[in-house]
């Protein structure tokens, strides 16, 4: 059992994780999932398409789970499918809702029934808290989600727990704090990265923002990646561990830096459309339990980190 599988490896984080097993685990063989009508975002793994094998899959379908499970038979699962996007989960509840819990729980109890010896790599979020009662927010913050997406994950998690609990599955919980991801435009890093750099090539007039007093740390996609690697690998099976970077600033202080990055001046305004109904302004994490297990360490500065960002967004555009 050399095989491990990602779930929504043709997402933002899938991809990225993909890549990093693929570059410094060599020895393991990258299965990932994907669901026919989001073939149009297969752009995301067109690097590694020759390295991967890629299984059409509906985790709302626990038939086709079974099937793949069967196929593959893998020593690790990397959960990352997910609506995610915690702006729009405002706008259609009941759709991430459903779809984050059922798709979860056809797995885990697909896993059941197939290959109960799995490692089952659980990707929760910092929005399980909510907002913080204090800070640095320990795994033991009191869990108050504030949106229908983090209810959604909150599920997740309890069905993992339950699933550890009852049936003995080897399910590892992570709580993954704010990181800078190039890949997924909703975050708002990215967003502000691919605003600024059209205003550069001339294709918009002016910036636009929601909220630019939420405080935040921030950490590398991968570096995050790199972090689920290891919580597979030292974790303890139904406990949950917050990761998240060393570097605490505003979402208003990330744009200056964007800013000063710039090759031209860029005028930014506020989109009342951007506002979410209810907003998490403080988000900063106690990562000790997770970095004693694993020893884990960001091997990238914010410096890199935003270099990183801007460059992989203009190779895009360009």
């Amino acid at each position: 059992m050399n095989n491990i599988l990602i779930t929504g490896i043709t997402g933002s984080g899938g991809s990225y994780l993909a890549e990093y097993i693929l570059k410094n685990h060599p020895n393991v063989d990258v299965w990932g999932l994907c669901r026919w009508h989001s073939t149009s975002s297969l752009s995301n793994v067109d690097q590694i398409m020759d390295q991967i094998n890629l299984r059409e899959c509906d985790l709302l379908d626990i038939s086709s789970i079974i099937r793949v499970l069967q196929e593959c038979r893998p020593r690790k699962i990397f959960h990352l499918a997910a609506y995610a996007n915690v702006r729009k989960c405002f706008d259609t509840p009941l759709s991430v809702v459903n779809n984050n819990i059922m798709g979860t729980a056809n797995l885990l109890e697909a896993i059941r029934m197939v290959c109960p010896e799995t490692t089952l790599q659980l990707c929760s979020t910092s929005e399980v808290y909510g907002n913080p009662k204090t800070t640095p927010m320990t795994e033991e913050h009191p869990i108050q989600p504030v949106n229908p997406y983090a209810v959604s994950k909150l599920a997740q998690e309890s069905l993992g727990y339950s699933y550890c609990k009852s049936w003995g599955l080897n399910v590892i919980i992570t709580r993954m704090f704010a990181y800078v991801n190039p890949r997924r435009r909703d975050l708002f890093a990215t967003a502000f990265a691919r605003q600024v750099i059209e205003i550069e090539k001339g294709k918009r007039d002016v910036l636009t923002h929601g909220n630019l007093e939420s405080v935040r740390t921030l950490i590398d996609v991968r570096d995050a990646m790199r972090s689920y690697w290891l919580a597979s690998e030292y974790c303890e099976s139904g406990s949950a561990y917050n990761i998240g970077g060393p570097d605490i600033l505003s979402v208003g202080e990330f744009l200056e830096k964007l800013k000063s990055r710039s090759t031209c001046e860029i005028i930014s305004q506020q989109d009342p459309n951007l506002l979410r109904p209810v907003d998490i302004t403080l988000q900063i994490p106690e990562t000790q339990k997770f970095d004693s297990a694993t020893g884990f360490k960001p091997e990238y500065s914010l410096e890199e980190t935003i270099d990183f960002l801007l460059n992989s967004i203009r190779k895009e555009i360009s």
